[in-house]
């Protein structure tokens, strides 16, 4: 039997060999990275300062601290920087012993396979298409109260690219707090919202101490060979078990030094906003009127597609654009997703273009 290959969005060897193409071809639209590409002000100050690695970085990453606190505007004991999100969502599942965990899904697998090595039991809560994969905040605190003690989500969410408003994650954070249940919100792709104060919960921890936010800078400032991420909560006593879990220097010193470099970016941050905001909006209008896809509103630099065209799946549509050289996310691999569905972010304005025009001919 003839198996059809399941790609994920940086299996770019894999997909390189299957179809027999060079990597150097391919337009990446599977990665949800920026495509402009590391911040020419990061790059110029790594390159100048190599040195940095023979020497430790600061156990404590002040500095870095401190340029986070000013780039969220939160108070620096709130953050805990990283080896990545992976390995925050790791310390945090390994400090929180969850018992029961619901995840709003589809969504990323790494919450999926944390939880496995925790021995917490672990459901979705599914975000109905019909809804535009928006949650019904009141629904899913019914269904919270079915003895979950552990609360999962990415807003804006991988890979619907739906968003949750800072009002209604208020109201359910609040009654988590009440119900006793810790929540997690990813947010690496929310500085790619159209209004990043609409829907972000950084604020949130001041007001709540079972919360934690979870960002990085693999996504939106291009750098996921970096490994920096950060955790903000204001619970100083649930981030400290953290720390004191967290291996020394997690964060080499390059990490530690560029991160501050490209928080303090305006222009970068500036030049990314406006690339993908526009190119977005582009997007959507161009696809939005065809009859074979169904588009939805879109928070971070991807958009979701629903099949509609009977006979055509969604590899079909993958294989269309990779023999183009246009790597778009087949999304069957996806939990709780019900149908035939593609995910493809923002690239560079002639190569969205291209991909638009494979998917009109389709």
């Amino acid at each position: 039997m003839d198996t059809k290959p399941v790609f994920h969005g940086s299996d770019i060897e894999k997909i390189c060999s299957y179809y027999n193409l060079k990597k150097e071809d391919i337009v990446k639209f599977g990665a949800n990275v920026n495509p402009l590409g590391l911040s020419p002000r990061a790059s110029q100050a790594i390159a100048s300062h190599i040195e940095l690695l023979s020497s430790y970085p600061d156990r404590d990453y002040t500095s870095l601290r401190n340029t986070i606190s000013r780039y969220c505007n939160i108070p620096a004991d709130f953050i805990l920087p990283g080896n990545g999100s992976s390995e925050l969502i790791s310390l945090l599942i390994q400090e929180r012993s969850p018992k029961h965990t619901l995840i709003l899904g589809p969504t990323y697998s790494e919450y999926s396979r944390e939880l496995s090595f925790s021995g917490s039991t672990q459901e979705y809560y599914h975000l109905q298409e019909s809804m535009d994969f928006e949650p019904d905040i009141p629904d899913l605190c019914r269904k919270l109260e079915q003895g979950y003690d552990f609360l999962i989500l990415c807003n804006p969410n991988n890979p619907t690219s739906s968003a949750i408003s800072k009002k209604d994650l208020r109201d359910l954070i609040h009654f988590c707090e009440e119900k006793d249940i810790f929540v997690m919100i990813d947010e690496t792709y929310v500085e790619f919202a159209p209004d990043i104060s609409a829907i972000t919960a950084v604020p949130l921890t001041q007001e709540f101490t079972n919360l934690i936010v979870l960002r990085g800078v693999s996504k939106f400032f291009a750098a996921p060979g970096m490994r920096l991420g950060y955790g903000i909560t204001g619970n100083k006593k649930f981030l400290e078990k953290m720390r004191e879990k967290q291996t020394p220097w997690s964060l080499n010193s390059i990490g530690a030094f560029a991160g501050e470099i490209m928080l303090q970016d305006e222009e970068y941050i500036q030049q990314t906003r406006q690339l993908i905001l526009s190119e977005r909006d582009r997007m959507i209008d161009e696809l939005k009127n065809i009859s074979t896809y169904k588009v939805y509103p879109a928070y971070a630099n991807f958009i979701l597609l629903k099949i509609q065209k009977d006979g055509l799946t969604s590899y079909d549509v993958f294989e269309a654009c990779i023999r183009q050289g246009l790597m778009i996310r087949d999304c069957s691999s996806f939990q709780c997703l019900e149908g035939e569905f593609v995910r493809f972010c923002i690239m560079m304005p002639e190569d969205n273009s291209r991909l638009v025009n494979v998917l009109k001919s389709l």
